[in-house]
């Protein structure tokens, strides 16, 4: 890390947050984004929590990459200088929260916010709250409402709400009435819209890179209601009332150590792969690596001199026809693999490697079967490495997320990655050869010596003849 100077100039700041999920954090955030930078200004993007997928539209709409900003997977102490290294060079940063504003992790929050809520990050970022109300089934009781929210932890400062799914010019009248009884200001009132709903499925919206030019046109229709439907002025305003910042700002450079040689680093992206944070690109450039990024439902062959390859979350079972069909890659992978090169597999990854997913023959690294499943498995877990890997050291303990609806068969190899205590002792994933497969989500600028011990796994294979015959 490297000091920055303290102040609000650069550091403007909201954080969008709600009473609970679907009240329309996401249409408002992603809004305003997109709106604030139709006039101009330069804004950052952020998502409290391990959600990959509103980041996505974030990105459309600010023109730069989002950022999570999750203290479970990271530590508190790294959310504000992940926050001004993402916000440098902008204007304005709009935070949305996760789920509702006090909700975080189960049985943490004593006296104060849950750990991981939106109220935590805010009070970590010292930013003001605007609060999205869906104002659709109620009109007076929303004063009782807002008046519970403002006084609840008097620590988080709101500062004011947003309306969503009005139905009426009257409505509108007496929900501003209820809150100024409340003691809050309105900052605007969105109808009700169909259009500017995201299709979803069974793991949420679907992703931004899925949506295709669609989503361009749903985070456009989000911009005109928000600048129909909202004072942006006061908005800007809040946030320029947030004050000066102080401490660090995280540098990646400062995170890991550099190996020589510049190896050869695929990274799998397009739209089945879509689950990574921002971080772990920059911390592998870092660390001396040469990021290239590779579309399993497309591209026919590994970067030539590949060195270590990257295999995010994302959505395969969407794809899993393009991935399948994919031989040529399928083979390349599984060579590579065979050949004993560094793999590095969260999630979506994890069943790209497996034998067959729902029927489809896939990469066959991993002696296993992956299918869907009417459950779903989500929550954090402080994990524990179980094997010696090419990311961790036997013993090595870190938190993660899980957040899955396949199930494996069977869900652990002979060498586990990883052990938690969930419902009893839980042996998770696959360690093989150079290989570290799991369901679990980590985020590297928590734990960046990973990084730098998969960039290290890498040097070997730098000017080795290429495992394809």
């Amino acid at each position: 890390m490297v000091s920055a100077p303290a102040g609000p100039s650069g550091f403007a700041r909201i954080v969008v947050a709600a009473p609970g999920s679907g009240h329309g954090k996401t249409t408002v955030a992603t809004g305003l984004l997109a709106a604030l930078r139709r006039r101009s200004a330069a804004v950052a993007p952020f998502k409290v929590g391990p959600d990959y997928i509103d980041p996505g539209y974030h990105r459309v709409a600010a023109g730069r990459a989002a950022r999570n900003l999750d203290p479970v997977l990271v530590g508190e102490q790294r959310i504000v200088p992940l926050f001004k290294h993402g916000a440098a060079g902008a204007d304005l940063s709009v935070v949305e929260g996760v789920m509702g504003l006090f909700d975080g992790r189960i049985g943490t929050g004593g006296d104060g916010p849950a750990f991981g809520s939106t109220a935590h990050v805010a009070g970590l970022l010292d930013a003001p709250v605007v609060l999205v109300v869906d104002a659709s089934g109620q009109s007076q009781s929303l004063a009782a409402l807002l008046h519970g929210f403002r006084t609840f932890q008097p620590g988080v400062r709101l500062g004011g709400v947003i309306l969503n799914r009005v139905g009426s010019a009257r409505h509108e009248e007496v929900l501003r009435e209820a809150a100024e009884v409340a003691g809050l200001p309105v900052f605007g009132a969105l109808p009700r819209a169909e259009g500017l709903r995201v299709p979803s499925r069974h793991l949420g919206l679907v992703t931004a890179a899925e949506h295709g030019g669609e989503a361009t046109r749903v985070v456009s229709a989000m911009a005109d209601v928000v600048e129909q439907s909202v004072d942006l002025d006061s908005v800007a305003a809040l946030a320029d009332s947030a004050p000066a910042l102080a401490g660090e700002v995280w540098c990646a450079d400062a995170e890991v150590r550099r190996v020589d040689g510049s190896p050869v680093v695929a990274v799998a992206g397009g739209p089945a792969f879509t689950f990574g944070y921002a971080e772990h690109v920059e911390l592998l450039a870092a660390a001396g690596a040469e990021v290239v990024v590779v579309d399993p439902t497309r591209d026919e062959r590994l970067p030539a001199g590949t060195a270590g390859l990257v295999l995010p979350g994302g959505f395969p079972e969407q794809h899993v026809a393009e991935l399948s069909a994919n031989s040529l890659l399928r083979k390349d992978i599984a060579e590579f693999a065979a050949s004993g090169g560094p793999v590095h597999a969260e999630c979506g990854g994890l069943l790209y490697l497996v034998d067959e997913l729902d029927g489809h023959p896939m990469c066959g690294v991993l002696r296993a079967r992956a299918a869907m499943s009417p459950k779903l498995t989500l929550g954090y877990r402080d994990a524990v490495a179980a094997t010696d890997s090419v990311l961790f050291a036997e013993g090595e303990r870190t938190s993660g997320h899980e957040f899955h609806r396949t199930v494996l068969e069977p869900g652990a190899g002979e060498r586990p990655a990883w052990r938690w205590r969930a419902g009893g002792v839980t042996a998770e994933g696959f360690v093989h050869s150079g290989v570290h497969a799991s369901y679990l989500h980590t985020h590297p600028a928590g734990g960046p010596d990973a990084v730098f011990r998969f960039a290290e796994a890498m040097r070997p294979r730098i000017g080795a003849a290429d495992h394809r015959r």
